[in-house]
């Protein structure tokens, strides 16, 4: 049974804008490849990222996620920087990371979660991650109760020396999300997976509130709206990262 390492995230110093270097996370004895994989490096046109009418200017930190088409729901944990200037990841195999230095999911910007394809017993959070198709929802729970839906508009595999970077952690005017695993072969001589897995996905609903609910169930009210009306659009500054490569 052939032994695994498991890749972290790897960024650079935000201001350096240099290239990470990928670190291993774990050791053990991995399973089979991923069932579903993109197509190596066709990158799809992001003209859906239109600026949206509702915009989220102070989301809540993201919690949770459920993706139905693929059985996910997981815990999210904030992720950082690591003293080299590599982005940390999550330490259990069942959560799933997001970037904090970024966007909150519901925030003008890209939203960046990524997760771990596998682990040392089996299948890890986005082992399924490759499945997902286009029109698939996506949602993302926050602290403050609130949640918001993102519909997948397309799945990119990139090798790893080629991340996207630009692509994945650049500035969109509407709020936008981007999900990561590892895929492609495994290569052991370096313990790693030689490409990532990026799926795109757009918000299609904002956020509900606590306020709101607690009113509707005052009058009574069955159906709850999908989406409320939020106060104005601002402009989220994101800083684009370098990545090396996302290695899970």
């Amino acid at each position: 049974m052939r032994r695994r390492r498991w890749d972290l995230l790897a960024a650079p110093p935000i201001a350096a804008v240099a290239v990470g270097a990928a670190v291993a996370l774990a050791v053990g004895s991995g399973g089979p490849s991923p069932p579903a994989q993109p197509p190596l490096a066709r990158p799809l046109q992001l003209n859906w990222e239109r600026p949206a009418r509702r915009v989220d200017l102070h989301a809540a930190r993201p919690t949770r996620i459920h993706i139905g088409a693929i059985g996910v729901s997981a815990r999210i944990v904030p992720l950082g920087l690591a003293p080299d200037g590599s982005m940390q990841t999550p330490r259990r195999f069942s959560d799933a990371g997001w970037y904090a230095r970024g966007a909150r999911p519901g925030e003008a910007g890209p939203a960046v979660i990524a997760g771990h394809v596998d682990s040392k017993t089996g299948p890890a959070v986005f082992y399924r991650l490759g499945e997902l198709r286009r029109g698939d929802v996506v949602r993302v729970v926050r602290s403050d109760g609130s949640a918001v839906r993102f519909r997948v508009e397309g799945l990119e595999r990139w090798p790893k020396a080629r991340f996207p970077t630009r692509r994945v952690f650049g500035p969109t005017r509407a709020p936008t999300l981007r999900l990561v695993t590892c895929s492609g072969s495994f290569d052991r001589s370096t313990g790693h997976y030689l490409d990532n897995t990026i799926v795109y996905a757009v918000l299609v609903s904002a956020p509900l509130h606590h306020a709101a609910v607690h009113r509707l169930h005052e009058a009574s009210v069955v159906r709850l709206p999908a989406l409320l009306p939020l106060e104005r659009l601002k402009q989220h500054r994101a800083r684009p990262l370098h990545f090396a490569g996302v290695a899970f």
